[in-house]
């Protein structure tokens, strides 16, 4: 608790995140949270998913906000429905001691009347998906005209997903405010223009541990077969991992939906969570995944942006990634929060060329693993 007063958190957000049980500040807390409780500033981060980026940003933004005012001051923007319920969620719980800051999360997918009605109230903070919130502000629904902080968390999740447009949009919008900050855990082509379009060239620029943008609490290792016996070697895995949870990830739609039915034809509950679902479908089973009713979920790697479900065990690659990026967020939905995890890849001989791409390009190493006999 004492280190993050050092860092200049409030007493009353200090004894609420030692409830959460937050005692030791990560290294991107460490670095950020000091730079933006000072001054105003446009800031940088790049730090891998899982290292506390919430509390990085959401303590210092909270200090920022003015109870006593009715109109919204802060703005987060991120990728999915349950990263930003999620967001939303824990910036309540830091509120526990202190007055009441009201924050609302705002997304796709959902009936937007409702939300309209939620945002009468008073909200100091609105979470916030970008088609969303673009909508809202063209029904006149959120006045953004008071907004001094603006944080866009996860970026590379946002912009892989279709987002650069309304990013484009809602930054120029709000081309004058004093705080703009911008978390991401890669940083390619399309993050480095947004920077460069709409921060300050002076913004802060934090990159945490820069030997690896990978966390090193994932152990990765990879299993060479053919492709008829990944299926064999997966429902082995399963069996030797019971009670622990992960996600098994493929590459399109078609092999996500085939290897959910092919593990419930298993007696392994699971379903998959790929783009072709409707919104209630999702949220229906990812409230059975919270709830420890499967112990796996099939995953395609744009319909699992924004998961970030704790105490999840391994991840499994059940085909290999296209990109580098894809690869930092699978391996990232495991060893969250000082946690440790492992990362599987399951590979023909001809792909062992990926892995030594991966161990390069992200600087990691992997490790074989043999099978039994």
């Amino acid at each position: 608790m004492k280190q993050f007063e050092k860092l200049g958190i409030d007493k009353k957000f200090c004894k609420a995140i030692k409830e959460l049980n937050i005692i030791e500040p990560t290294e991107i807390q460490q670095q950020v949270i000091p730079i933006l409780m000072q001054n105003n500033t446009d800031l940088v981060g790049q730090a891998q998913t899982g290292t506390g980026k919430t509390a990085a940003y959401g303590l210092p933004l909270l200090h920022r906000i003015n109870p006593t005012k009715k109109y919204v001051q802060g703005l987060i923007l991120c990728p999915t429905r349950e990263l930003g319920q999620q967001i939303a969620k824990q910036l309540f719980k830091f509120t526990k001691y202190s007055d009441k800051i009201f924050t609302e999360a705002v997304f796709g997918g959902a009936p937007i009347e409702r939300q309209i009605s939620a945002l009468k109230r008073p909200t100091h903070i609105i979470v916030a998906t970008p088609g969303r919130l673009i909508e809202l502000v063209e029904k006149k629904a959120v006045d953004l005209s008071y907004v001094k902080t603006v944080i866009l968390d996860e970026a590379d999740e946002m912009l892989s997903m279709g987002f650069k447009k309304e990013l484009d949009q809602i930054l120029k919008q709000l081309d004058n405010i004093d705080n703009k900050w911008l978390f991401s855990a890669t940083m390619p082509d399309g993050i480095k223009k947004i920077v460069n379009k709409h921060l300050s060239k002076r913004a802060v620029k934090i990159e945490v541990s820069k030997k690896s943008i990978v966390n090193k609490n994932i152990d990765h290792q990879f299993l060479i077969c053919d492709e008829s016996e990944k299926l064999h070697i997966l429902l082995q895995l399963l069996n030797s991992e019971k009670g622990n949870r992960g996600i098994v990830f493929c590459k399109t739609k078609v092999a996500a939906t085939t290897l959910a039915k092919q593990l419930n034809a298993k007696n392994i509950t699971t379903d998959a969570i790929q783009g072709d679902l409707k919104q209630i479908e999702r949220d229906k089973i990812m409230r059975s995944f919270r709830k420890g009713n499967m112990q796996i979920l099939v995953a395609t790697d744009l319909a699992a942006r924004g998961i970030n479900i704790d105490n999840l065990s391994f991840v499994v690659h059940y085909q290999l990634p296209d990109k580098d990026e894809y690869y930092t967020h699978r391996s990232g939905r495991t060893a969250r929060a000082g946690n440790k995890g492992y990362s599987l890849c399951l590979i023909t001989s001809k792909e062992i060329k990926q892995i030594r791409h991966f161990e390069k390009a992200l600087k990691i190493s992997f490790k074989q693993l043999r099978r039994a006999k």
